[in-house]
């Protein structure tokens, strides 16, 4: 077993599969890196040289991959919802970004957000209602009752 950059690759494995194990690389990534260093697709990891391994680990170690790259994604999503934008206010509810359909899927997410999103409204409405739920809440009405 072949440790390179904190992960490690099976030897017998062949190098365009082993490659996606990295967090950043898929499979097309792990053809051009094969193409650049003239690797064979059929290649196994036990079967590289100790000069291609070091080629390898120089290619790898200059790419975003593994925390360096979950870091970035973290600050992005972070960035996001510091400007308050819709990307960040989704990512912050824990709903879609990308605009898929949430009639089906994110069921839970949308009725539990959207109860605290109320109460987030009711508290900069014009109105004078307080936040704190009134008896005819759900959760009121749950607590409340006799279970025997």
């Amino acid at each position: 077993m072949l440790h390179l950059l904190g992960v490690n690759l099976p030897d017998q494995k062949l190098v365009q599969y082993a490659l996606p194990l990295f967090y950043g690389i898929g499979q097309k990534t792990a053809l051009k890196v094969l193409a650049t260093l003239s690797i064979h697709k059929t290649c196994k990891i036990a079967d590289l040289s100790e000069p291609q391994v070091n080629q390898l680990s120089t290619l790898l170690s200059d790419m975003k991959i593994e925390s360096d790259l979950r870091k970035q994604i973290r600050a992005n999503i972070m960035h996001h919802r510091s400007i308050g934008s819709y990307v960040g206010r989704r990512h912050a509810m824990g709903l879609p970004v990308r605009g898929q359909n949430t009639k089906n899927n994110a069921k839970t997410a949308r009725r539990l957000n959207g109860r605290w999103l109320k109460a987030e409204k009711r508290e900069y409405s014009s109105s004078t209602r307080s936040i704190i739920p009134s008896a005819e809440s759900p959760f009121e009405s749950f607590f409340n009752r006799k279970w025997f």
